[in-house]
């Protein structure tokens, strides 16, 4: 008998003992043994720290950052998002605070140059409002519905109109009211507040006419017989008192005269537009006229248009801005330079049916309206279509109300 044959058993029975220990190792590594900790650091937590009987509580992280040291949004350490965009408009996407909470109507710049004033649509007062969103009562008074509102350049006087078409001048610092006939609409006042130039729209066609008032509502003068073309007038008062109205004759389809109403018969040359839907804006000093119409050659979309508008120069330097929105989109900060909104995009035919609009974005654009240089300044972080927009006096800020929340809104421009 060999070797072999002599210690098989044995063999088999010690292997058997060898696979039968092996095997039980790893049942015990995997289910049964304890997992390793690590050792005790003296590092204060970054991420977390650890409540008497409670969950662990975040703490400020750090966040994961890119190679270059920038943050990378959206990852896990990061417990608060900043606002999208950058807080001043700078030409990219722009931060814009709401300042108030509920309907408004007819924001406008309060005599101090920095605050607004403007009607609650909700409980029907008056408020002045600041930039940091602070509301005041500039009334307690309440005015139930008001429809469309005029200021004086005063602050201290407004035109209210109701969906009756009732009309009253509200006097705020004497909290005293003056009812209006029912037939005088379109009101526009003069630079100092004490005239207003109106439409006096009598049943009988031969008996409408252009009128002057003062603040008092008495005293009216007739200016210029309406007839039956009254929709073609334009009550706007020039800051320069040279015009009280404007008003608009066909020459062909994409083209119209613009001719200059006076107190005193002047005959003011006429101003030559190219197209239909003629919006004015006058500059500051009122020696130039903005202006908005549409064309065939724009596919019936408002541009954007200046023109000398004072004596002798009426027509002078006429020029495209070539920007497509309306000039009641715009306002004047200075004597040159104007902000305009600006919608992403048009729809052929918006200058005829502006609500085609009402639901587009608007970017907001500065333009030079000596040089045309425009420029793109804010593109709000919010689907705003903005209306009314204002330039505080010192510059900062530009305010503006969202057509479909009906709320103020502020962007920083500097």
């Amino acid at each position: 008998m060999d070797f072999w044959e002599k210690y098989k058993k044995v063999f088999i029975v010690v292997g058997f003992i060898l696979i039968v220990f092996i095997l039980g190792y790893l049942l015990y590594a995997l289910f049964f043994k304890p997992s390793v900790t690590p050792p005790a650091t003296t590092e204060e937590p970054t991420a977390t720290s650890t409540t008497q009987g409670g969950l662990p509580v975040a703490q400020p992280g750090t966040g994961q950052t890119t190679p270059s040291g920038q943050p990378i949004e959206g990852l896990p350490g990061e417990t608060e998002q900043a606002p999208a965009g950058s807080a001043t408009a700078s030409g990219g996407l722009t931060q814009t605070a709401e300042l108030n909470q509920t309907p408004s109507l007819a924001a406008t710049l309060s005599t101090n140059g920095n605050d607004l004033q403007y009607y609650n649509k909700q409980d029907g007062k008056f408020y002045r409002l600041t930039k940091d969103g602070q509301a005041t009562l500039l009334s307690d008074t309440v005015f139930h519905d008001v429809e469309n509102i005029t200021w004086s350049p005063t602050k201290n006087k407004a035109i209210l109109e109701y969906p009756d078409q009732s009309k009253i001048i509200y006097d705020f610092e004497n909290k005293k009211q003056i009812s209006l006939p029912k037939h005088w609409e379109d009101f526009n006042f003069s630079p100092d507040g004490s005239k207003i130039v109106l439409k006096s729209m009598a049943d009988d066609v031969d008996n409408r006419w252009l009128a002057i008032i003062n603040d008092e509502g008495t005293s009216a003068q007739r200016v210029a017989s309406l007839g039956d073309k009254d929709d073609t007038v334009y009550p706007s008062w020039s800051p320069n008192n040279q015009t009280v109205a404007m008003y608009t004759e066909g020459v062909s389809f994409d083209q119209q005269k613009v001719y200059f109403v006076g107190l005193n018969n002047e005959n003011f040359k006429a101003l030559t537009i190219e197209g239909r839907g003629f919006e004015p804006k006058w500059s500051p000093k009122g020696n130039n006229l903005l202006y908005s119409v549409y064309s065939s050659a724009s596919d019936l979309k408002p541009e954007l248009w200046i023109a000398s508008a004072q004596g002798e120069s009426i027509g002078t330097g006429r020029n495209k801005l070539d920007i497509q929105t309306w000039a009641n989109k715009c306002t004047f900060s200075s004597a040159t330079e104007i902000y305009c909104a600006v919608p992403e995009s048009l729809e052929e035919g918006a200058g005829l049916f502006p609500d085609l609009a009402k639901n587009t974005k608007d970017n907001l654009y500065k333009i030079d309206t000596q040089t045309g240089l425009k420029k793109l300044i804010a593109i709000p972080n919010g689907d705003f279509t903005m209306s009314d927009l204002i330039v505080s006096d010192n510059g900062y800020y530009l305010y503006f109300t969202d057509v479909n929340t009906e709320k103020i809104n502020k962007i920083k421009l500097k």
